[in-house]
């Protein structure tokens, strides 16, 4: 009787069955460990000691090739809002107060300037006073602002101070376009009303023109009136003068609604305030005109002597706001406030050579410390039977972009 043996790795009565891998062994192999990354790394040391080496010497040689940049540097303080002179002698004329009220609505005033700095007007004249055109090798003008306007930064700080920075391969040059962003700042600013007491003598020299037009014409106008004896009864000055200061007083209160309507809405209470004392004057002139029988005894005379008193009387009270207006804008002194005055650089801003040497060294051993563990580990995967089929379906893939791409 034969003895019945059962050998574990056969089933009863069955076939054999095959054991599987061993799973700790394909985990080990798929891991990447410390040391074989060392080991990859020591198999390709030369290349990458001498690889980088090499390429910081060649990027060092080409940083000597570079034409070095200088920068030049030049800070100034913008105009600042001063007290005006006028606030008392505005007050005094009531409806007239306001016709200088311009507010500008800027909470930085320095922004406003850096925008003007920055502006086509500004860089127009300076590539017209440096021929950069030329220098720059620009076919076209907008061409030419692109590339001052690279190598030009223009900041404005907390402090107040707005700093210009210029770039240019000539140390000279450099400190001459910078300087000359703020000679042409103060040349612009020249051509505007920027300042509060600017506008102020702006608005009232245009006032001051047409009333100086008018009251010419109403003396040319009087003296074609011959004096006759009713006239001389009729006391024209006493007669007129009242009349001609409502009227006056009439047209500098809408010289005043036609300034308050460029910032103010007709619903805010001050635009509502001056449409009141604005009817109210034209109520009392109407009075007044109506019980001046000195006209109608007069005839024409006292019509034109009324409107030469009242040109006159508008034209006293604008030279007198023109005179003020002028006064707040001298004491506001010089436009702009020079700090630092660009001078020309005695070292150079760029390239810095070790700097970009060190930076090309850093960037190539990366590159081929990656190159050479990619590599490394696509060596591996071709050794294996199921990542080789992998790596061969991927250059498929590949292969087929790239023709279809030519198609």
């Amino acid at each position: 009787m034969s003895e019945d043996r059962h050998d574990p790795a056969f089933p009863r009565g069955g076939a054999p069955e095959r054991q599987a891998p061993h799973s700790e062994y394909y985990e080990a192999e798929d891991e990447i460990s410390l040391l074989d990354l060392v080991v990859v790394v020591a198999e390709n040391l030369r290349l990458l000691i001498f690889g980088p080496l090499l390429a910081g010497l060649i990027a060092l040689g080409y940083a000597f090739t570079i034409a070095p940049t200088f920068t030049a540097r030049t800070s100034f303080l913008p105009p600042e809002k001063q007290q005006s002179v006028a606030t008392a002698a505005l007050a005094q004329l009531g409806s007239l107060a306001g016709a200088a009220a311009l507010a500008s609505g800027l909470k930085n005033p320095a922004d406003q300037y850096v925008s003007l700095v920055k502006s086509v007007s500004v860089a127009d004249s300076l590539i017209d006073r440096f021929k950069l055109m030329e220098i720059y090798e620009a076919e076209f003008r907008q061409n030419a602002r692109m590339v001052l306007g690279g190598n030009t930064k223009i900041s404005a700080g907390k402090d107040g101070l707005i700093v210009v920075v210029v770039d240019d391969i000539s140390p000279q040059r450099a400190a001459d376009i910078a300087n000359g962003y703020v000679s042409e700042l103060e040349s612009l600013m020249g051509r505007l009303a920027l300042t509060e007491a600017q506008k102020r003598r702006v608005f009232f020299e245009d006032q001051l023109e047409r009333t100086k037009t008018m009251l010419t014409a109403a003396e040319l106008a009087l003296g074609t009136i011959g004096v006759s004896a009713s006239a001389i009864k009729a006391n024209p000055e006493a007669a007129v003068e009242a009349v001609a200061r409502l009227q006056a007083q009439v047209t500098a209160q809408e010289v005043r609604l036609a300034s308050m309507r460029s910032y103010l809405t007709e619903s805010a209470p001050q635009f509502r305030q001056a449409q009141t004392e604005l009817r109210a004057l034209r109520s009392q002139l109407g009075k007044n005109a109506a019980g001046d029988t000195a006209a109608s005894s007069a005839g024409g005379y006292i019509e034109k002597y009324r409107d030469y008193k009242y040109q006159e009387t508008l034209f006293k009270l604008f030279v007198q706001q023109f005179e003020l207006a002028k006064i707040d804008e001298a004491r506001e002194g010089a436009v702009i406030q020079v700090v630092d005055v660009a001078s020309p650089p005695e070292r150079k801003s760029r390239p810095k050579k070790t700097l970009i040497a060190i930076m090309a060294t850093l960037a190539t051993g990366i590159f081929l410390l990656i190159w050479v563990l990619v590599r490394s580990a696509i060596e591996n995967s071709a050794a294996r039977p199921n990542d080789a089929g992998k790596l061969a379906a991927i250059r498929d893939g590949v292969t087929r972009f790239f023709f279809l791409n030519r198609k």
